[in-house]
């Protein structure tokens, strides 16, 4: 299946002044295959080097010098070199922590060489101490389950995406309808490309959800590998509380009450290294970057995939007969959704990050789902279901912060009644196009 990041991967391959790639993200969110896929139809030929099959290779590592190293690969590999028509490909690099190390003379050294490496664990091995990280030297890109328009062309629906992405001021009826029983289908498979390939195969969701269940299987058996044995419970317990805490305020409390705080808040974050949780964080909508007025006590999470969210809460069977996506998990579902689409198109070469808005007073508390930088703009972002859901929130932050436009994402169609504009599930991959088109 095509990702959106190939055509990173191939204008990286065309720039003269490319670095040695480090592709971080979850496990498997389609590292790996993407890369081969991208390595053989990119180049004449792809050596993959995979530390955790074959840990004979760590020792062609043992120099940090790329003639040595290369010199070493192709007789054990039976490869030849040649700049600018091999792509080397370093699979499972947190194995070899000197490969990443060399990823520096690789750039300086043999720059014309292409060079990428990725890992399922990679976050704890770049934050371990002892590691020689060869900063400016490589350059990071970060990679998401499927979005929701990557899930259309997987599912064949070209035509769908191509319509979503024209941004047309009106929808047909039938088109709308058949756009929001994508996304249920998507809210219930999520964006895991093995759950993704299965139901293409095989159109079965139950052989779907038991994949679902053999990732998030796969995940927990991980935990072995950057967390020791007396602290698998909190990280159980966090996992397992994460899907059923979406849309709320996150309080370890909620996830148990028995629990020292700082045993679940460690916890959390190595679920945050390891890709599984995103944090979301509350901010200040008084303008960019929303980084700089975050507070850090305050913060709401959600999960990696909403499909896996699924499985774990068991709600599946009851979104596909929904009519109103926001009365599953007390629209907890959709906000999982909307978060991952917020998440999915944003620049491949940062780390994505999500924020939030919220007042907090006596009888006069508000909330804003999401606030998302369009240009020099701050827009507030609410999901709701658009018959029954009220703005309250979204007209207290336009008018307290004087922002031009609030964001309304629904079952709703296309809608622009400023200085709310409504946009359904289906298009916020055209979000940021959309409020600038109507301002012009």
């Amino acid at each position: 299946m095509n990702r959106d990041i190939d055509t990173v991967l191939e204008a990286w391959k065309q720039d003269e002044r490319r670095r040695p790639l480090l592709i971080r993200g979850a496990r498997q969110v389609g590292k790996s295959y993407t890369i081969h896929v991208f390595g053989q139809k990119s180049f004449d030929d792809l050596v993959v080097i995979n530390f955790e099959q074959r840990p004979e290779y760590r020792a062609c590592f043992d120099s940090l010098d790329p003639k040595e190293i290369t010199a070493s690969i192709s007789i054990l590999a039976q490869k030849d070199f040649v700049p600018g028509r091999t792509l080397l490909f370093l699979d499972e690099i947190q194995e070899c922590p000197r490969a990443i190390t060399a990823l520096r003379y690789f750039y300086e050294q043999m720059p014309h060489l292409h060079v990428i490496g990725a890992g399922s664990l990679l976050e704890f091995a770049l934050a371990s101490e002892g590691l020689r990280m060869p900063v400016g030297r490589i350059q990071y890109l970060y990679m998401p389950p499927l979005s929701f328009g990557e899930f259309l062309d997987a599912m064949g629906e070209h035509r769908s995406r191509e319509f979503i992405q024209k941004a047309p001021a009106a929808v047909n009826p039938a088109v709308h309808e058949h756009l929001i029983s994508w996304v249920k289908k998507y809210m219930v498979l999520g964006g895991m490309p093995a759950v993704v390939s299965e139901y293409i195969s095989s159109g079965n969701l139950n052989k779907c959800q038991q994949i679902q269940t053999a990732i998030l299987q796969t995940y927990r058996d991980d935990f072995g590998k950057y967390a020791n044995r007396a602290k698998h419970k909190y990280l159980q317990k966090v996992f397992y509380a994460v899907p059923r805490l979406v849309s709320t305020k996150f309080k370890y409390s909620r996830v148990d009450a028995d629990i020292q705080s700082r045993d679940l808040k460690e916890a959390l974050e190595l679920l945050e290294q390891a890709g599984i949780v995103h944090r979301v964080k509350r901010t200040s909508g008084a303008g960019l970057p929303l980084e700089a007025a975050v507070k850090d006590r305050h913060f709401k999470v959600v999960f990696l995939d909403v499909g896996l969210m699924q499985n774990i809460c068991g709600s599946t069977g009851d979104l596909l007969l929904a009519e109103d996506l926001m009365k599953i998990n007390a629209g907890a579902v959709a906000e999982q959704f909307v978060a991952q689409e917020l998440l999915a198109y944003q620049d491949s070469y940062q780390k994505a990050s999500l924020y939030y808005w919220a007042r907090e007073a006596r009888n006069s508390s508000a909330e804003v789902d999401y606030l998302v930088a369009c240009g020099p703009r701050v827009v507030p972002v609410e999901v709701k279901s658009g018959k029954t859901g009220t703005l309250r929130s979204m007209h207290l932050f336009l008018e307290q912060y004087t922002a031009p436009v609030g964001v309304r994402i629904s079952t709703l169609p296309f809608h622009n009644n400023l200085p709310i504009l409504s946009i359904p599930f289906y298009a916020i991959a055209s979000l940021r196009e959309r409020i600038e088109q109507a301002f012009t």
